[in-house]
């Protein structure tokens, strides 16, 4: 992957702009033609050997680490570049990142290139973009990064139930990427540490609550619930508490449901509500019959969780497991 990416810098910051510079000289004078041909020689041949000893170029910083400037449209990726500590210099719709996303928090010098599925062409090709990150979701659009190499990277279940490693090895490979392998390793033990500590608050916190079931509300009768091959299973096991589903989900993690349906879970399981939630929305749920007949906030345990990227990776896990260890539960055996 660095040869690919050397050569890539190379040809864009160097020979590129070197060759433009000598046809502009050419129009000036009889012999450009052959002062064109010399240099572009003389820096093919350059370009063919390996840098020698304490050779450096623009873009290698004096500890000879070149810094790989990262595009990725998909939030996944870049949530745990970001919190790895190695942000993308441009994502897509970060004008709803809080809304959906939460943390971590983009640094203000990442570019917003637009909406993720069609992002900004002109603005693309304005940027230092090395690599694109994405996954088969956002592959369509790789023709608007010009000749910029691309690789997938995917947060997912591989089977019908997500495991910690779904999560731990798409990091590595991050962290392969963009050749800092013991960046990616560090954050994944530190994320383990986290979340290990967030489920030992939320049991102290909650000793009584050990079910539960995640839902994210479409309508006030409509809502996903989020299913054994959501980032949800990994993250509750983690924390020793179960996730209770009602049904085999999609590729997506979740599985419909209405809101009569949650009449089907036990009453020892606790609710977990995730936001965004409309205020138009929750005010017409509040109005329910059925809502109101479940009670939920009362005889049965509910929670109202703040937005975490369902189809995150890593850097989800940890959010989730955050917001989970701080929320306050109300109802059931939470009271």
């Amino acid at each position: 992957m660095f040869s690919v990416l050397y050569k890539y810098k190379f040809s864009r910051l160097i020979i590129k702009p070197l060759i433009s510079d000598c046809f502009n000289f050419a129009l000036l004078t009889r012999k450009g033609w052959s002062v064109i041909t010399a240099l572009v020689f003389t820096t093919a041949l350059t370009a063919c050997q390996q840098p020698t000893a304490g050779q450096k170029y623009a873009w290698v910083d004096q500890s000879d680490n070149v810094k790989i400037n990262i595009a990725s449209p998909d939030w996944g990726n870049a949530a745990t570049l970001t919190a790895m500590g190695y942000p993308p210099i441009a994502t897509g719709d970060i004008r709803v990142w809080d809304r959906w996303v939460g943390t971590p928090k983009l640094p203000t010098s990442t570019v917003d290139v637009g909406i993720r599925y069609q992002p900004n062409a002109e603005l693309i090709a304005q940027l230092p973009v090395d690599m694109v990150v994405d996954n088969f979701f956002y592959e369509h659009a790789r023709s608007l990064y010009g000749d910029v190499p691309a690789e997938s990277i995917m947060f997912a279940a591989k089977g019908e139930s997500a495991t910690w490693a779904d999560y731990t090895e798409p990091t590595r490979q991050l962290g392969k990427l963009i050749d800092e392998p013991k960046l990616a390793e560090d954050y994944v033990i530190k994320s383990h540490k986290d979340i290990n500590l967030a489920g030992a608050r939320l049991q102290q916190r909650y000793p009584n609550i050990k079910k539960f079931a995640v839902v994210q509300f479409a309508d006030a009768n409509n809502m996903r619930m989020y299913v054994a091959n959501s980032l949800f299973q990994p993250a509750l096991s983690q924390m020793q508490k179960e996730l209770v589903v009602l049904g085999l989900g999609n590729s997506y993690g979740f599985v419909p449901i209405r809101m009569g349906d949650l009449a089907q879970l036990d009453e020892d399981v606790c609710l977990l509500i995730i936001d965004p939630l409309s205020p138009i929305t929750r005010a017409e749920i509040k109005d329910s019959l059925v809502w109101q007949r479940l009670s939920y906030g009362n005889q049965r345990c509910m929670g109202e969780l703040p937005p975490v990227w369902i189809y995150g990776g890593m850097s989800s896990l940890v959010g989730l497991a955050h917001n989970l260890s701080t929320v306050e539960l109300k109802g059931g055996a939470a009271s």
